[in-house]
């Protein structure tokens, strides 16, 4: 059974559809890459797979025992959100506030995984630093890592590189890569870079003008991808 299956979703804001009869799965193991014009519907689809909005018609179906707080989420930074006046390991310790119910605070267990995944992020040296004091990719990590503590099984990212240099950017891919190949994490990403998409993804959902769902093969000789990018091999 698929971790997430999408019936027949019809999706918007302010009332204004801009998506229709959008259908598709996500199974465990998966690399999932969402791509599109801008506008086409991206940010909205994924909070709708967060529970986050609620789509005009249409299902989003959780299975294999997931549950809505058990999906990691990188969303896209604010300015106020970079400058945030806490430690790194503040900062990924409230990635379990969604599983703490009225406990008000952190047991022995979830301070050890976050100072695991503050390692496994690379960044141990940083656990103490201001958050605002870092660097974009160093951030980025931060917030991957505060993303981990949510799950074991799926992460959503919403364009994880944005606003990264070259060197940042290379890093971070890699990062999300080894989770998907080594620790089995499920990963949905929202991407503009299209090359990354096809160098990372099994699957690719491209939505817009026109919908396609499949393997990335698929989609490099579907219509789709020559009426979007010309026909050239990226």
């Amino acid at each position: 059974m698929p971790l997430i299956t999408c019936k027949d979703l019809s999706l918007g804001y302010d009332g204004k559809e801009i998506l229709h009869g959008l259908g598709f799965e996500v199974c465990a193991g998966e690399y999932l890459c969402i791509v599109g014009e801008n506008g086409s519907g991206k940010s909205t689809l994924m909070k709708t797979l967060l529970g986050l909005n609620q789509p005009f018609s249409g299902s989003v179906v959780l299975g294999e025992g997931l549950k809505k707080n058990e999906i990691g989420y990188l969303p896209q930074q604010t300015q106020i959100q970079r400058d945030f006046p806490a430690s790194v390991l503040e900062i990924v310790l409230s990635g379990f506030c969604g599983v703490m119910g009225v406990k008000p605070f952190y047991t022995p267990a979830q301070k050890s995984a976050a100072v695991r995944n503050i390692e496994r992020m690379g960044i141990p040296h940083l656990k103490n630093r201001c958050y605002r004091e870092l660097s974009g990719g160093q951030q980025q990590r931060a917030l991957l890592a505060r993303a981990l503590c949510a799950t074991g099984k799926i992460i959503l990212l919403d364009e994880p590189v944005s606003g990264l240099d070259s060197k940042a950017t290379a890093e971070m891919y890699d990062i999300i890569e080894r989770l998907n190949r080594e620790d089995k994490i499920t990963v949905i990403m929202i991407s503009h870079d299209i090359t990354a998409a096809l160098k990372y993804a099994t699957n690719i959902l491209h939505i817009g003008g026109e919908i396609f769902f499949g393997k990335k093969e698929e989609y490099m000789e579907s219509s789709v991808f020559s009426n979007s990018f010309g026909g050239e091999k990226v």
